[in-house]
């Protein structure tokens, strides 16, 4: 048993549950009651879609509308929810439930869940996401309620208000409205827009910044501030773009009138920080839009929440990490505050490992599918910051494409650090750090 404890270390239990989940969704939608059609989904269909549920983002190979029926659905929310918050959030909840104590060793897999750097307090923390996240998604829930009830009626509205909400805070991207057109019947709606976006943001700021913004303390963690300013900024810099690019585009926001062509800017610059809904046709979108999309789904969203990618932190970590070179300036500093060494070390291996994955599966699949380049590269970054936005390959894939993006989905969600520690057999304190002697080598 203690072999067994030395073996399954944090990482690796955290790996192998959100696997786990995975196998146990995918069974559970092969089964004749998950499909309309009674004979269940094909099994690499249904594990790309339980994958793309637990790793919450919303690429699919069949419509969920029209494929699934009321038990498919809720088993594919249910994997949302537990994939969003984090099956280790969610053990807790039923553990404090049942009133059972947490253990150290449950607490240990809290602080890895929850990229903390103690135990102190991870309980307690716990507690507030939970609260947090439940509060959001039922607002959100009880807005697209009342939004619907005079298109559907009071029953269907709350369901599509529910199942939308919760897609939207865990930033999944699945919908229900038939034929894989997400919300594009909705692109002037500024109550689903705004209540959506919100959902999308708030899921995606992560729960440490929301447990700061709506706790007592009166001055914000560096953290908090980091992430907000660069959200927004990233936010801002998007629709500023794609509003001007796509502004004269008669496939995409050149028919709409100004106030509508605004909102579904801020939509589509929202949407790529790792949620995968969007309003508006983006196959028809422009080339250097697509790129811009492509940077906004590869950087993603803020650490400890429920989106993906390198991070936003990693990001402005990166980017400062380069004009401290540019300057020849042996540190980097942020808000007045030296960033660690190893900090910088570990976004540069981040956004590395992150590169050369997504180069690696695009050409895999620019081999296997019949699609160019740029919509395949689309599709490969959306699956890796598990953003679950498409420009119409997904069920096309071939069986080989399939199991790739669901490699990605898998790596994007866990993120290639932690699947590389699970990997290596040595633990750090077994690496003798042993300084060589210094010797210089030609750079650039």
């Amino acid at each position: 048993m203690n072999a067994l404890g030395k073996i399954m270390t944090p990482s690796r239990v955290l790996v192998f549950g959100f696997a786990g989940f995975i196998l146990f969704g995918a069974l559970l939608l092969t089964l004749p009651q998950a499909t309309q059609d009674g004979l269940g989904l094909p099994f690499l269909n249904a594990a790309f879609t339980a994958t793309s549920a637990v790793c919450v983002t919303g690429l699919v190979v069949v419509d969920t509308a029209s494929t699934f029926t009321l038990f498919g659905q809720w088993v594919i929310l249910f994997l949302i929810q537990v994939g969003g918050l984090g099956f280790m959030t969610f053990a807790t909840l039923f553990a404090m439930l049942l009133g059972r104590k947490i253990t150290l060793k449950e607490r240990l897999l809290l602080q890895e869940a929850l990229n903390q750097v103690s135990v102190e307090g991870i309980v307690r923390l716990t507690k507030s996401i939970l609260k947090i996240s439940f509060a959001i998604e039922a607002m959100g829930a009880l807005i697209l309620t009342l939004r619907w009830y005079s298109d559907f009626g009071w029953s269907k509205a709350l369901y599509y208000g529910v199942f939308h909400s919760i897609s939207a805070f865990n930033n999944a991207g699945f919908d229900l409205f038939g034929n894989f057109s997400s919300l594009t019947a909705f692109v002037g709606d500024p109550i689903v827009n705004i209540t959506i976006m919100l959902l999308i943001i708030c899921g995606g700021l992560g729960f440490i910044v929301l447990a700061d913004l709506l706790g007592p303390r009166k001055r914000f963690r560096l953290h908090t501030k980091i992430v907000l300013q660069v959200s927004v900024a990233l936010i801002l810099l998007g629709a500023v773009f794609i509003l001007i690019m796509e502004f004269t585009n008669p496939k995409t926001l050149a028919p709409l009138p100004f106030g509508t062509k605004v909102l579904a800017a801020f939509f589509q610059s929202v949407s790529p920080r790792t949620a995968g809904f969007n309003t508006i046709n983006l196959a028809g979108m422009r080339d250097t839009t697509l790129l811009s999309m492509i940077v906004l789904m590869f950087i993603g969203a803020s650490p400890g929440g429920t989106g993906g990618g390198i991070k936003t932190t990693t990001f402005i970590s990166i980017v400062l990490s380069v004009l401290s070179t540019y300057r020849s300036d042996p540190h980097v500093v942020l808000e007045g505050r030296t960033l660690p060494k190893d900090v910088i070390q570990k976004a540069w291996a981040i956004t590395t490992s992150a590169a050369i994955l997504i180069f690696l599966i695009l050409s895999i699949l620019s081999y296997t599918e019949n699609s160019d380049l740029l919509t395949v590269l689309f599709e490969v970054t959306s699956a890796f910051g598990t953003v679950g936005l498409s420009l119409g390959i997904t069920p096309t894939l071939s069986s080989v494409g399939k199991m790739a993006i669901i490699l990605t989905m898998f790596i994007g969600r866990v993120g290639p650090l932690t699947l590389a520690f699970v990997l290596s057999q040595k633990k750090a304190k077994q690496v003798a750090h042993v300084k060589y002697p210094d010797e210089r080598i030609l750079i650039g």
